[in-house]
Formats: C-alpha cells, sequence, structure tokens
C-alpha cells in the first residue's frame, strides 16, 4: 500500500504539479511564486501521509486541488501585503470547505488550461535573461526538479539555482504578472515557440552523456504546444507547424535506439517501429497549419519530417523535395547547421560528391562532431579509407556523448572490412 501510494503521487506530481503551480500563481500573484510551489509540495506530502492513513480517493487528482487551495486561501488570508486580493476574494474566505466561485472557477479545466498558457509565456517574458526561461518552463509548468533540470542541460544544480533566482528576482522587479493573452501574444509568442523548439529538441537529441533521447522532456514539450493549438487565441499555424514537427519526429524515437541503447540510423531504422498514430497526428496538425499565408521555419522543417514519414523505406524517399526544403529553410533562416542538413540531403538525391562538395564549402562547423562524421560518411561512400578514418576520428574527438561515440567507433571498424 505504502509503494502503491508513493508511485501514485510520483506520477501525479509529474502530471499536475505544473499545472498545480499555474493556477495558485493567479490567485497568490507571480511574484510569489514560490509561495505557489510551495503549497504544491506541501499538498503532495500531505497526500502521501494521509493517503497511506486512509486510502487513496476516489478522485486523487480533485483531492489534491481542493487540498491546494484551502492552503492558498490560508496564505493569502494570512499576508497583509495582499489585502487587494483580499478584497476581491472576499466571498471566498467565508469557508475554507465552501469556496465561492471567485475561486472555484480558476480550477475548471478551460482556466487551468488558460493558466499554464498565462505562465508559458510569463516565463517567457523579456525581461527574464533567455538561459533561465527554459529553466523556469521545466520548474514551472512541467515539474521537473532542479536536479532533474540540471541532468538534463550538464548543468550543476547550483547553475540551474541561480538560473532560477535570477529569473523569480526579474518577476519581482519588473511586477511580471500571469497576465491575459491578448496583450502578451504579439511580443512574446515567437520566444515561446522557440523556446518550446528547444525544449523538444534537448529531449529528441539530448545533450547528456548518458541518455541520447529524454522521452520526459520530449512529451512535455508536445504537452505544452498542444495546449497553445487547443486556445483560439493561440492557434496559430506555426504553433500548428511546430507541433507537426514534433509528432512526426517523436513518432521514430523507439526505432532511432536498438536494445542495447546504439543508435539506429535513418537508413537502418526498422519503419514497422514508428508510431503510426503519431505520423497521422503530425500530418492533422499540418494541414491545420497551412490555413493562412504564413510559412515559418516550423513549417519547412515539418514537411521535411512529413517527406521522411511518407516513405516505406529508405531508399523510397523523396530527396530532391527534401532538398528543396531545405534550400527554402535556409533561404529563410542562413545557419550553417541548416546548410549541414542540404549537403546531406544531396549527397542522396544527386550523389556522394556532390554532398561532399557541399559540406566541405560550409564554413563554421569545424568543431561540429556531426559535421566531421557526415564527410566521413561521404569519404567511406567514395571508398576512401583513409580521410574517411581521419575525420571520424576528429568527430569522435569532439563528442562526449556515449552513443554517438560507440556509433564512431563502429564506422571506423567497418572501414576495416570495406
Amino acid at each position: 500500500m505504502s509503494d502503491h501510494v508513493n508511485q501514485l503521487v510520483s506520477h501525479l506530481f509529474r502530471q499536475e504539479a505544473g499545472k498545480m503551480a499555474a493556477v495558485l500563481a493567479r490567485m497568490t500573484g507571480l511574484q510569489h511564486l514560490n509561495v505557489a510551489e510551495d503549497i504544491v509540495q506541501d499538498t503532495l506530502l500531505q497526500a502521501m501521509n494521509v493517503w497511506k492513513l486512509k486510502g487513496i480517493p476516489e478522485n486523487p487528482s480533485a483531492w489534491l486541488y481542493t487540498v491546494a487551495k484551502r492552503k492558498a486561501i490560508d496564505v493569502i488570508r494570512q499576508r497583509n501585503s495582499h489585502t487587494h486580493i483580499e478584497k476581491e476574494l472576499a466571498q471566498a474566505f467565508k469557508s475554507e470547505w465552501t469556496l465561492a466561485p471567485a475561486i472555484n472557477h480558476l480550477f475548471f479545466e478551460h482556466e487551468i488550461e488558460d493558466s499554464q498558457l498565462r505562465m508559458m509565456f510569463a516565463c517567457c517574458h523579456p525581461a527574464i535573461p533567455y538561459e533561465s526561461q527554459i529553466a523556469l518552463i521545466l520548474k514551472t509548468l512541467c515539474g521537473l526538479s532542479i536536479s532533474e533540470i540540471a541532468h538534463s542541460f550538464i548543468a550543476t544544480e547550483e547553475t540551474i539555482a541561480k538560473r532560477l533566482y535570477r529569473a523569480r528576482e526579474k518577476i519581482r522587479d519588473e511586477g511580471i504578472e500571469l497576465e491575459t493573452l491578448p496583450k502578451i501574444l504579439t511580443n512574446r509568442k515567437d520566444t515561446v515557440l522557440h523556446t518550446l523548439y528547444l525544449l523538444f529538441s534537448e529531449g529528441y537529441n539530448s545533450t547528456h552523456p548518458d541518455t541520447l533521447i529524454r522521452h520526459d522532456l520530449c512529451e512535455e514539450a508536445m504537452r505544452l504546444c498542444l495546449l497553445l493549438t487547443k486556445n483560439k487565441l493561440t492557434d496559430s499555424p506555426d504553433a500548428n507547424a511546430l507541433l507537426a514537427l514534433m509528432c512526426f519526429q517523436a513518432s521514430r524515437a523507439e526505432a532511432r535506439l536498438n536494445e542495447h541503447g546504439n543508435i539506429v540510423l535513418l537508413h537502418e531504422q526498422n519503419r514497422t517501429q514508428w508510431n503510426k498514430a503519431l505520423i497521422e497526428k503530425g500530418y492533422e496538425f499540418l494541414d491545420k497549419s497551412s490555413e493562412g499565408n504564413e510559412l515559418s521555419e516550423y513549417h519547412l522543417e515539418a514537411a521535411i519530417a512529413a517527406t521522411h514519414a511518407q516513405a516505406a523505406a529508405f531508399e523510397e524517399t523523396d530527396w530532391v523535395r527534401i532538398v528543396s526544403l531545405y534550400e527554402m529553410l535556409l533561404s529563410l533562416k542562413p545557419d550553417p547547421i541548416i546548410e549541414l542538413n542540404l549537403a546531406i540531403a544531396c549527397g542522396h538525391a544527386q550523389s556522394p560528391e556532390a554532398g561532399l562538395k557541399k559540406l566541405q564549402a560550409i564554413l563554421g562547423l569545424e568543431q561540429n562532431s556531426i559535421y566531421h562524421a557526415a564527410l566521413g560518411d561521404f569519404h567511406a561512400q567514395l571508398k576512401q579509407h583513409e580521410a574517411a578514418h581521419q575525420h571520424y576520428q576528429k568527430a569522435l574527438s569532439l563528442t562526449y556523448l556515449k552513443a554517438e561515440q560507440a556509433l564512431l567507433q563502429t564506422k571506423m571498424n567497418r572501414l576495416e572490412f570495406t
């Protein structure tokens, strides 16, 4: 019973903590975000203790929200500096057992989602240091601990704690609050989308040396992006395109690693392992993203991912289309990594020589392991084994990711037998 309660509370913490913190922050004020987070922690601890004695309630989530509401009202009631909130919610304080609509409406499902959206946009306030924005979203909306965030981004817990402290300082100093969406959409939507893109990317291609894929980060990025598409104020073409991209990419997650945790490259993946339901969702959101005249980088990346999803086998991939899409993406967003992907696509669409030539013309990736691995691949295809080995060795020296190191070592070993 005790273990079952612990597991349930841990699961609920991951599922509900961010939602609870967002709603409570609307009650206590965002400048007292730490108070909201403390209430969430206290509520979950109380659940663990009470449920072990009295059993798990019929609706555990509702129990958590009820207890959290009571605790929040107690905090507000005791805080002399928030008399304006006390006046606004005066009716709600008549009884902590029968809450007035002024409080209750905040815990309706649509209001919980609205609170999360407001929190997302607040975390991406331009006054908050950029490196702190993702940490703040992970802590407040995704329920990750400081140690988990540090683990995800190869940082010390002290570093993450400092980032969060700086973010909260800015919230206090700038008087940042959970504003209504129409006030903050125009100048912050791009930042929110980019932050979710980075969050998903960190999950899909983790920078942690021991973990290539962080499924929890991917899922949280997708959950938050889905919230954007469900609200009519934030349901924009680029938000749908980003969610489509996430669906297509996530559909391949299970096929990217073998049973030993080693990387399985795209041309070797078992496509029957690709998640068909996620691919269908990807098409659905991509269709929605085409409404209107907007063409964002997310549209083009999603279209590239969709082209891969359409191919029943690697050999059937429409590489000419992918080259065209990468060329459009490069014109929209000049970046050496996009040049790298374009060169690789050209190598498949045209010839290894064409791909190698394009790779060699790229500047700024001399210290990038993927770049040297790609050079090694084309040299290997051209039977230029010495050059291939040199680039694989260089790539090996530039990566600390164990899965990448194992893959490069395998490629070097293959050279000896071809």
